[in-house]
């Protein structure tokens, strides 16, 4: 089996989970660290131009979105599970919370407080990227998005007010690292974070144990070095089309895919997966040969081309 490699940076909420659970499975892991801003033309080779991060290789199949680098993760590496007691769909229900409602306010705070220490290449880049954030008036939204993280730390102190130790009960989960990535990156990004959580007791007991979970066994790599990983594999076997499929598409049929909710950079390629879960496309590259880039059916629109 193909090593693991993510390409990533470090300051990335996202990122973060994909690492927290990389640890949670004692992986070894490559990483690969991009750039903060655009662009990032060896990641494209691979991508196809997809902005989000982190991204997930494996081989010459390239994983995108946190949702599904985590099954993906999952499916190869069955254990420990990140999803015990079958909470696979109550994990990725609680993601489009933590992934956006929770997220967004924290992000808004981080760039909002942070404006004036920000180099502008930064500010530049989020403002075409982050579409649900007004940059002309961030500032003066800063009370507001107080009032949002807050109720969203508020939610998390309640999913602990019985008193057990984690979300879904004495063993962490892939539902604890949803819940607990946007309070990393108000450690990390509001000057306040302190003050802020103070009120949360339950949350900050389990925010320590969060904090000292394992981030596997990292080793750093170039993209260059990437780049040949892909160039020296095959991808996976694909899962061919549901027939049943809503969108009507075949096999070999030229799709893009693109992100409904931000990034809006669509991928185009020949499809060769179409479930109810998951679209991939193959690409053909000249640095890197044959790619398949994965992405979930939900939060992503695919076009005929």
């Amino acid at each position: 089996m193909s090593g693991i490699i993510l390409h990533h940076h470090d300051p990335s909420p996202f990122g973060e989970k994909i690492r927290l659970a990389l640890g949670f499975k004692s992986l070894s892991w490559q990483s690969v660290q991009v750039s903060m801003v655009m662009p990032r033309p060896e990641l494209a080779i691979l991508t196809g131009g997809y902005r989000k991060i982190p991204v997930l290789q494996i081989g010459a199949d390239i994983y995108c979105d946190t949702r599904l680098i985590v099954r993906e993760l999952e499916r190869r590496y069955t254990e420990p599970s990140l999803f015990p007691s079958g909470s696979l769909g109550l994990s990725l229900a609680l993601a489009s919370w933590s992934d956006r409602t929770f997220f967004d306010p924290g992000a808004g705070l981080s760039m909002g407080l942070n404006k004036a220490f920000i180099p502008k290449a930064v500010i530049d880049d989020r403002k075409s990227f982050f579409n649900f954030m007004d940059f002309d008036r961030l500032e003066s939204d800063i009370p507001h998005l107080y009032t949002q993280f807050r109720a969203g730390l508020a939610l998390v102190e309640m999913m602990l007010v019985d008193g057990r130790s984690y979300v879904l009960g004495c063993a962490p989960s892939f539902a604890d690292i949803d819940a607990y990535f946007p309070v990393w990156m108000a450690r990390a990004n509001i000057g306040n974070a302190a003050e802020l959580l103070e009120p949360f007791v339950r949350l900050r007991a389990w925010e320590t144990r969060m904090s000292a979970m394992s981030r596997g066994v990292r080793s750093e790599i170039s993209p260059t070095e990437a780049i040949a990983v892909a160039a020296a594999t095959m991808p996976l076997e694909p899962l061919g089309v549901d027939h049943a499929d809503p969108l009507g598409f075949k096999v070999g049929e030229r799709v893009s895919v693109t992100p409904d909710d931000y990034g809006k950079i669509p991928v185009e390629g020949e499809l060769v997966t179409l479930t109810i879960d998951e679209v991939a496309l193959r690409r053909r590259t000249k640095e890197a040969g044959e790619i398949v880039t994965h992405f979930p059916r939900l939060g992503y629109r695919i076009t005929r081309l």
